[in-house]
């Protein structure tokens, strides 16, 4: 009888491993998901982003959102603190920033000097950059985002690759990236700072998207 309860006990226990074994086995190893989600997001043609600030992280972006394609061109709206929070909305089109406040009508600047506050092109121009300059790549758990299968990894982003993506982050960060199981594209980077956090969500990879200059 004591024999059955031990094969019994046996048994139940390599059950338990063997299914935590498999678990584990079907999370890929960190820096391989980063390298394919690098090559995978160098293919994107356009995209939806929103970038979301919690509490008081400092930076000077608080929120933005929209589209923009593999050209560079954008559109969408921006919340940005220079002294006081600013809102804008803003359509980039070839080497023309056409933007405007709550109130009055689009004014013009170079894309020059739109990048020198804030580039919405770098959502895709800097994140294969960001995703290979990453350390300490983790994977921890498969998970949802958004409706779509992904994997979570933790990683440190340098601040040098990090505040092309995000302006005016002051140092490397400790964070999480969430990977498209099925495509390895980036879904969502999550950055805690001081003082709060940025969150950096993409969607809609590939859509149709029609930027234009507004009419005068």
């Amino acid at each position: 009888m004591r024999r059955i309860v031990w094969l019994a006990v046996a048994a139940a226990f390599l059950l338990v491993t063997s299914c935590g074994s498999t678990s584990e086995a079907a999370v890929p190893n960190g820096p391989d998901l980063l390298k394919k989600s690098a090559a995978a997001m160098k293919t994107v043609k356009t995209v939806a982003f929103i970038i979301d600030t919690k509490d008081r992280p400092a930076v000077p972006v608080k929120h933005a959102e929209g589209s923009l394609t593999s050209e560079g061109d954008a559109k969408g709206s921006l919340q940005i603190d220079f002294g006081g929070l600013q809102e804008l909305e803003f359509v980039v089109s070839g080497s023309t920033v056409h933007f405007k406040g709550p109130t009055g009508g689009y004014q013009t600047m170079t894309r020059e000097q739109l990048t020198a506050i804030y580039d919405p092109s770098a959502v895709l121009t800097e994140v294969p950059q960001l995703l290979s300059a990453a350390q300490d790549a983790r994977s921890e758990a498969a998970e949802k985002v958004g409706g779509s299968d992904a994997y979570r990894v933790a990683v440190t982003l340098p601040q040098e690759a990090l505040v092309k993506l995000v302006p005016g982050v002051q140092q490397g960060v400790n964070g999480k990236v969430w990977i498209d199981k099925a495509s390895s594209r980036l879904l969502k980077i999550d950055l805690p700072m001081t003082g709060g956090s940025v969150t950096v969500s993409l969607d809609d990879y590939d859509a149709p998207v029609t930027i234009t200059p507004p009419a005068s």
